[in-house]
Order: C-alpha cells, then sequence, then structure tokens
C-alpha cells in the first residue's frame, strides 16, 4: 500500500512489545521508517540469540521509503541494522554519536560503504521526502537520546523515542523545557510516546543521583568489586569512572560492547576522563580491594561476562567476600535467568547488590509525572502509546486521556493508522512478525527449523537408519539411536525393542513414503509406551549393494 494524500502511521515492531521497535509514517507516496531494532531471544527460541523483525511490508515497496531515521543508539532500536538495512537500499540518518555505533556494526558485517550512512548534527533539521525532521535533545541513559518533530503537510509529529526529564544528566544535553513548550505552541497533531513506565508514580530520577549510592557501595567493599551494567549507558559508565577514582580501584572491563561503546563515546567527545583500564592479568594480580570489573550480562545472558565469571568460566574469578551490583534494571522475562547468576554468586560467597539495597540504578524511562508534564508541553490533539506491552500502552492512553489530551490510538505491530485526515482510524492489518538469527542465517521465527528445535528441546529424537536390498527387502537390522530420550539405564532394552518395531513395520511392498512413514508410526509408539512422550522420529531408507 503506498501511502496518498494523508498521513499514516505503522509499527511493525515495538508495539505491544518492549525492544525491537521499528515505526513507518507514510504520506504522499513516501513512507518514513524511524528507528530499526532488534530483541533478544528468551528460551522459547532454542540456539537463538537474536530476533528481528519481519519487514515484508516496507520491503515490498522499498522504493517508497524515503529514509531510516535513528532516535539513540541502543540495540532495541538499531541492532537490526547490519542484518537488514542493505536490503532496505535506504539512506539512514543519525547524529554522531548514535552513527559512530552503527558504522561499527556495519563494518563488523562487511557493509561499509554498501549502505549510505548520514551523520547529522544535533538539533538540526534535515528533509527526507515529504517529511521535515528536526532531531530534539531529550534525556536518556545514552548520549545523544532523542526526539523527533516531524513535520508533514498533514500535520506535525513528535516522536519521542526513548526519553526521561533529568535535570541533571551526567551525559549529554538535558531536555530543554522552552523548546518543548514552543514545539506544543505550534501545534501537534500527535505525540508517539514511550510507554514503558506508565506504571511507576515516581519520577524516574536523575542519572546523577546514582553516584552517591554506588560510590557507598564500592567504599564499603572488602574485595574485588563487579558492577554489571548495559553498555550502552555511557552515562553510567562515567559515574563508575568517577567512583573508581574516588575509591581508588582500577577498572577492568569485560565485555565487547562495553569496549565498543567506550570508544564511539570518546571518538565523539564524551567519556573523555574515563579512566585507563587493565587488562585481565593485571586485574587479578592486583589486591582485591584495587579493582573494580565492569562486565556485561547484567540480564542473565549466560555466554556475557558476568554469567562466564558466575560459572567460573573466566579469566576474571571471584571468590568469597567479592561483590557484585547490579546496576540495570531487571527486563521483564529475564527474571529465571538473572536468578541462576545470582544464585551461582551467591553458591561462592559473592555479596550482592542490587536496587533493592541501594540506590544504584535509576530508570532511563518517563514515569507517570514526566509523561503528565510531557502532555503539558506539547498539547498533542492525539496521543499514540507505543514501546510497550499491551497493558502499557492501554494505561497510557486512559492517563494521557485522563490528562486531557483529547484523543488516543491503541494500536498493534501490523495496525494501519491514518492519524489525518479525519484521525485516528485504523484501516487495515498488515503483515508483521518476527525473525529469527541463526548462525549468519535469518530465518522466519516460526519455521520448520525453529519448530522442530523447540520439540527437539522438549521431545528428544530417535532416529532409525532402515537397511534396503536392491530386491526391496529388509536387508539387515534396522539402527536405533536416541538422542534426548528419557531411556537411561534402559537405552539397550528401549533401543532393542524399538529396533523390533522398526522390523515389524517394514513393508516391502510398501512405497518408499509408505515404509518411512509405517516404521516412524512404530517407533514413536514404541517410544511413547517407554516414556509418555511423543518425539521425532527421523527414519532414512538406506540401499545396500549385493
Amino acid at each position: 500500500m503506498v501511502p496518498g494524500e494523508e498521513l499514516l502511521f505503522c509499527a511493525l515492531g515495538g508495539s505491544g512489545e518492549i525492544g525491537m521497535n521499528v515505526n513507518l509514517y507514510g504520506c504522499q507516496g513516501q513512507w518514513l521508517m524511524v528507528d530499526l531494532g532488534l530483541t533478544f531471544a528468551d528460551p522459547d527460541y532454542p540456539g537463538i540469540d537474536l530476533i528481528l523483525p519481519d519487514l515484508e511490508f516496507i520491503e515490498r515497496q522499498r522504493d517508497s521509503l524515503a529514509g531510516v531515521v535513528l532516535t539513540h543508539g541502543h540495540e532495541d532500536h538499531i541492532g537490526a541494522i547490519p542484518y537488514l538495512a542493505a536490503d532496505l537500499r535506504a539512506p539512514l540518518y543519525a547524529t554522531p554519536f548514535t552513527a559512530g555505533l552503527i558504522a561499527e556494526k556495519l563494518e563488523e558485517e562487511g557493509l561499509t560503504g554498501q549502505v549510505k550512512l548520514n551523520v547529522i548534527p544535533r538539533d538540526s533539521s534535515f528533509q527526507v521526502g515529504p517529511f521535515k525532521i528536526t532531531y530534539v535533545a531529550l534525556a536518556h541513559s545514552i548520549p545523544e537520546g532523542n526526539g523527533l518533530l516531524i513535520e508533514t503537510p498533514y500535520g506535525r509529529i513528535f516522536h519521542t523515542g526513548d526519553w526521561k526529564i533529568d535535570e541533571t544528566p551526567v551525559l549529554g544535553t538535558p531536555s530543554s523545557h522552552d523548546t518543548l513548550k514552543a514545539i506544543g505552541d505550534e501545534g501537534v497533531l500527535a505525540l508517539v510516546c514511550d510507554s514503558t513506565n506508565v506504571f511507576q508514580d515516581s519520577a524516574s530520577g536523575s542519572e546523577a543521583a546514582v553516584h552517591e549510592g554506588l560510590r557507598n557501595e564500592v567504599a564499603k567493599a572488602r574485595g574485588r568489586v563487579l558492577v554489571t551494567t548495559f553498555a550502552s549507558n555511557a552515562a553510567r559508565l562515567q559515574t563508575i569512572g568517577w567512583v573508581a577514582n574516588e575509591t581508588g580501584r582500577r577498572v577492568c572491563m569485560a565485555g565487547r560492547s562495553l569496549d565498543r561503546i567506550v570508544r564511539v563515546a570518546k571518538s565523539t567527545g564524551y567519556l573523555l576522563d574515563f579512566p585507563e583500564t587493565v587488562d585481565f592479568d593485571t586485574a587479578m594480580r592486583l589486591p582485591k580491594s584495587e579493582v573494580l570489573i565492569i562486565a556485561t550480562g547484567g540480564q542473565g545472558e549466560h555466554r556475557a561476562a558476568l554469567g562466564r565469571i558466575a560459572t567460573g568460566n573466566h579469566d576474571l574469578k571471584l571468590t568469597e567476600g567479592d561483590t557484585v551490583i547490579f546496576s540495570s534494571k531487571i527486563i521483564p522475562g529475564n527474571e529465571a535467568a538473572i536468578g541462576r547468576i545470582m544464585n551461582a554468586l551467591s553458591d561462592m560467597g559473592v555479596i550482592i547488590v542490587t536496587d533493592r539495597q541501594a540506590h544504584v540504578h535509576v530508570s532511563g524511562h518517563p514515569g507517570r509525572p514526566e509523561l503528565a508534564q510531557m502532555y503539558d508541553w506539547i498539547r498533542p490533539e492525539i496521543i499514540v502509546p507505543v514501546h510497550g506491552e499491551p497493558r502499557h500502552m492501554a494505561e497510557h492512553a486512559r492517563f494521557a486521556l485522563a490528562h486531557g489530551v483529547p484523543r488516543a490510538i491503541i494500536q498493534h505491530n501490523g495496525d494501519l493508522v491514518r492519524l489525518a485526515p479525519n484521525g485516528p482510524k485504523k484501516l487495515d492489518e498488515v503483515r508483521v512478525g518476527r525473525m529469527v538469527l541463526d548462525g549468519d542465517v535469518i530465518l522466519p521465527a516460526d519455521g520448520s527449523t525453529v519448530t522442530e528445535r523447540r520439540r527437539l528441546m522438549f521431545t528428544g529424537l530417535v532416529s532409525v537408519a532402515v537397511p534396503v536390498g536392491t530386491d526391496g527387502k529388509l536387508a539387515g537390522s534396522p539402527v536405533v539411536r536416541p538422542f534426548g530420550i528419557p531411556v537411561e539405564e534402559d537405552r539397550d532394552d528401549f533401543i532393542a525393542d524399538a529396533t523390533n518395531s522398526a522390523e515389524s513395520a517394514f513393508n516391502p511392498s510398501a512405497s518408499e513414503d509408505q515404509m518411512r512413514e509405517a516404521v516412524r508410526l512404530a517407533v514413536r509408539r514404541c517410544a511413547t509406551a517407554w516414556t509418555g512422550k511423543r518425539p521425532l522420529v527421523d527414519v532414512m531408507l538406506v540401499k545396500t549393494k549385493e
């Protein structure tokens, strides 16, 4: 569908979920994409690390895609770029810090020069097709958080991206009250706004306030201290660097993404006084009271640095009396994974500190007081909640309407909404979904590969090789191999029984497909009788020579 004389909005990701943000605006025959993010896989996707948005809707009309504008550098807003941007064949637009992160990602994937990346100065305006866009500085937990003022012939949109109100940010520029109020004074059709913390009654708090809490916890620690936080939270890295200097500790960083963030931050004018770091060997040789480790993995990622440290599979070691500070919020869905790491650390005798014990974290998203303030500044005609699960977005709409915003629309991924004229109104539903990055291959999240892998995880596999002679008759005993079948000490007996079942089911007068199916069903019935489970059964007919 090519947009006509109207203003359309459609989320391909990030509405109905937290993460994987992809938003489309359309008018006068062209589309504008805002953000191109990913999300991280959970145990429902065995063997998968990254989940990507299905962009089939816009890929089918890529000639109408004028450009992709990035609000800031978090993975749920830029992470899909190395995997999907080349196929879109549209230019990218980002401010310097975000552009630096994107450039490194493109270089890692061998895409430098294949995707056009435009670096836009902060607080500046530029034209993308029929859309005039102005970057508007908003505080967040990463340098150069931006809202977007999107001006079209059919009305002005203020798209917040991720934001909060922070009068004393450690890095970057705080939101300008005068600028935001001036935007509202000129009229705003729709506020497309972050819903993450809509249930939080208090404001998120200032990043500067975390400094004292972290310093107090590090100062009273007697052993090594490890602080885990989001690698992209450069302001928190700055705070941790200050705390290390103030408490006489050397900094050691564990995690490639930390190295990237610090490198890009310094190249764009941030973290210039971040302390010089030491390598793993030096950190382990220093007195324990002189070491402060910054590590990735605070969300329970088993391959990240903290997960490997907790299981003893890392060059950095923690022992009894050391301290681990979780300077981050638990993302919903990660509770079990984080709990496993905390339990492993506890078994070592490590002291664990979270934001429940001390003031070691503040959110980068707005609570209800901040949302209300944004409504008062912008005074939109329509509120369009995004960046949240369905419950977040529904509550956001209720809260905005109660605060005086005239109209609201609760949309979900794939809902094609007309904002003007005569909006908001849902017009249609377009295809959306998830893709997975499995190794170097992008696959449908609901495709046969992932479906079979789930079944393997839950039910196991029995492989059956059936030797067939040139006469079409059984040429020997079938070879049965169970994988992940709960037979344990009875394994040999099960194999013998399954072999007999396969022999009995073999019918030389049947077609090959019929042979396979008969053997498959017989062996699965045997496995079910032994275990109560219905495993996958793979049957191979092996032709033998006389």
